[in-house]
């Protein structure tokens, strides 16, 4: 398994813990990981920290050229407004987990010349249904409908 995307899925995993919505990130620039961040709206309160903006808020400020130079791994497909960060922000790839459980952005990022990978990876989908199948009034407030659980 590709190691930024398993470090995406320990951000989850991290943020299910701390009894939040698993979706992971993470930031990379020449090979390292400069970013990394969950979902954090419920254990903050916040309206904004989905894993992408975490992960874009802990590597800290960087210049336009840094991020161009960019990857974004994420568990999940990005929402409008993680899509709207990305394309701000100028990366030009993302790696995305799955979009089985949630279809993002993917689209409008593509059509801007973001290189987009999903993976489809089976630990990606069990994590993000098992949570909307036992939190779906708590899915709906964030991305999703609860009439949309798998």
């Amino acid at each position: 398994m590709d190691p930024f995307l398993l470090a995406a899925i320990e951000e989850a995993e991290r943020g299910s813990s701390e009894g939040g919505i698993p979706i992971g990130s993470v930031l990379v620039h020449s090979g390292a990981i400069v970013g990394r961040g969950h979902n954090r709206r419920v254990q903050n309160g916040s309206v904004i920290l989905h894993g992408e903006m975490d992960a874009f808020e802990n590597a800290g400020r960087r210049s336009a050229e840094f991020y161009r130079a960019c990857t974004l791994y994420t568990t999940l497909s990005p929402c409008a407004m993680c899509s709207g960060a990305i394309l701000l922000y100028g990366i030009p790839r993302v790696v995305i987990g799955e979009n089985q459980s949630f279809m993002g952005e993917e689209e409008l990022l593509s059509s801007r010349g973001v290189r987009i990978q999903v993976v489809q990876d089976p630990r990606c989908i069990r994590l993000m249904r098992d949570f909307m199948r036992c939190n779906p009034s708590l899915w709906g407030e964030d991305i999703g409908k609860p009439d949309e659980v798998l």
